[in-house]
């Protein structure tokens, strides 16, 4: 059994960061932490990103007395790795050129000790490695490099890399404030390396990110050295700080260009595959080709639209916003960028006041102004059904699963249940369940419409009215995204409705956003400062949720994870 003294090979301070980055490497999921790196990447284009860039190792430095005890003093450490080192072309240079040393003197070597994240998946702490014997002259090297942590960093797998995909991730990373900070190509792994400094405002306590792409891309590397020389040459920490606050400025635009894209139909009539070039699409959709090109420049840089020497072609994120598009997102454009974009700009009298800057624009809450409007309200309901991806996991809730399985059919009543989006997912899933769904009548239609064109209208019945009609035969009740709609007295007044229905065995499943506890990054941050302007409701915590559930007779029992940084609560009557 290897003893503890083995770690003598490591200072103390070394053996500490090593079992600090392996902890952090086992617990992090990759979009989670994308996000908390570059705050405010986020929804489609987060999720773009994460699909390809794989979390893959945190990195250190340490500087053991020999490379021999090294393999030891890792395995003490719960991180034995068999394989053999490799040489550090990558942080050799930056530390010779950081000390003004001969890069032969530096002999560093990389190992990379596996770890699993939360699934399971494979991951690794990527130790470099420094010889510095005692009384050797590279000690006060050392103890810069302790002190400053210069080559800690977090690092992605590209999935699958070529030079358009690398550039765009590169472009995705610079709108969130990443900074270009070096690289290299690695010969003895054949592999490219993209260093990036993280923006000021990162959630993390690294400072730097990686890109990892297996291959020969030093064409695109060249571009990424060049940008950081230009940027060394122009800027200091001011003007850095200014052009971030510019980006959140202008983000405003990015809302626009998004919404009349949608509106001029690009989505549709461009092709992910086949390029198209700008005189023939703006025949198609109507545009006047010069200042087409410029908005399709502007949605090539949000990665909506890629463009080469053929034209432009939509990208996976461009997809989604086209009508047709399986959970299609092209509804919360046109909303986003119409009525609540128009309300937005009264915020600060929501701020100051209370009122919804919706209810100050328009003269009544968001509901009564659909209501008077049917292809607004179309848009509206199609827009939250945009959103479904989060109901993706629910239909296999122990609570629905144990309806199904019941010897007697069980009922399941969607209250405010919208279009159907979720019931029908739920009746899909389990054939031997019944629904009811609750709505006002102009949407009852749709619902109806909806859940029949999807094979499961046969075992849904439907009820006109308001929370005060909510049936009282049910098993299982949903309440989907409803409740932040509202403050916290009409929120216990829907819950006191839904108590009173409820027979004793029921349960009840409340899907919403939580706010964080923290500072962490989080969709529901963002959508608690849309319904202050927009609903005059909130998003909460969960345990201001349980105290609402309390307020009602009610008991938070249980909360799972969803999708898009959504839960389910499951309630029940105390």
């Amino acid at each position: 059994m290897t003893t503890p003294a083995r770690t003598t090979a490591l200072a103390p301070d070394d053996v500490r960061r090593l079992r600090a980055t392996a902890q952090f490497v086992r617990e992090q999921e990759t979009s989670v932490l994308l996000s908390r790196v570059l705050p405010g990447l986020d929804g489609p284009e987060l999720r773009a990103v994460a699909d390809r860039c794989r979390f893959a190792h945190a990195a250190l430095l340490v500087f053991p007395a020999d490379h021999p005890g090294l393999r030891a003093a890792l395995a003490a450490c719960g991180l034995p790795d068999g394989a053999a080192a490799q040489p550090s072309v990558v942080v050799r240079d930056r530390l010779a050129a950081r000390h003004a040393l001969d890069p032969a003197d530096l002999d560093v070597r990389i190992l990379r000790p596996a770890a699993h994240g939360p699934s399971g998946e494979p991951r690794a702490v990527e130790v470099f490695a420094l010889a510095v014997p005692p009384g050797s002259p590279l000690s006060a090297l050392a103890a810069h490099e302790r002190a400053h942590d210069h080559e800690a960093h977090l690092a992605f797998d590209v999935d699958r890399p070529d030079p358009l995909l690398l550039r765009g991730l590169r472009a995705s990373l610079a709108r969130h404030g990443a900074v270009a900070d070096g690289g290299g190509y690695n010969p003895h792994e054949n592999g490219t390396v993209f260093y990036f400094t993280a923006p000021t405002e990162t959630k993390t306590d690294y400072r730097r990110m990686e890109l990892y792409a297996s291959g020969d891309h030093r064409d695109v590397l060249a571009e990424h050295l060049e940008e950081q020389r230009s940027a060394e040459q122009d800027t200091g920490p001011e003007s850095r700080a200014a052009e971030g606050l510019l980006r959140l400025l202008t983000g405003a635009w990015t809302t626009q260009a998004l919404a009349a894209c949608v509106d001029l139909r690009l989505p549709e009539a461009l092709d992910p595959h086949a390029p198209l070039g700008v005189e023939r699409l703006a025949h198609e959709v109507g545009a006047r080709p010069d200042a087409l090109e410029t908005l399709l420049r502007y949605l090539a840089m949000v990665g909506v639209v890629t463009e080469d020497r053929d034209g432009f072609r939509l990208t996976a994120i461009g997809l989604l916003l086209r009508e047709d598009a399986p959970g299609s997102m092209r509804p919360l454009a046109l909303m986003y960028g119409g009525p609540f974009y128009q309300s937005f700009a009264h915020l600060a009298h929501a701020v100051r006041t209370g009122e919804p800057g919706f209810e100050h624009l328009y003269g009544e809450n968001h509901f009564d102004h659909f209501a008077h409007d049917p292809g607004l309200a179309a848009t509206f309901d199609r827009s939250m059904a945009a959103g479904s991806r989060m109901f993706d996991p629910l239909p296999a809730h122990p609570v629905l699963t144990a309806a199904a399985a019941a010897p007697t059919s069980r009922t399941v009543i969607d209250v405010a249940g919208g279009t159907g989006e979720l019931l029908g997912r739920v009746l899909a899933a389990h054939p031997s369940l019944h629904g009811v769904l609750l709505e006002r009548p102009h949407v009852v239609a749709a619902a109806r419409e909806r859940l029949t064109a999807t094979g499961v209208g046969d075992r849904c019945a439907y009820r006109v009215g308001d929370f005060a009609d909510v049936p009282s035969a049910g098993d299982v009740y949903l309440l989907s995204r409803v409740l932040h709609d509202w403050d916290d007295a009409r929120c216990r007044d829907i819950l006191r409705h839904l108590a009173a229905a409820m027979p004793s065995h029921a349960d009840l499943l409340v899907v919403e956003r939580l706010l964080p506890t923290d500072a962490t990054p989080s969709l529901a941050t963002a959508w608690d400062l849309h319904m202050l302007c927009n609903t005059g409701g909130r998003e909460r915590r969960a345990d201001e949720y349980a105290q609402l559930f309390d307020a009602a007779g009610l008991e938070l029992v249980g909360q799972r994870p969803l999708p898009l940084d959504a839960h389910v609560l499951h309630v029940r009557k105390r």
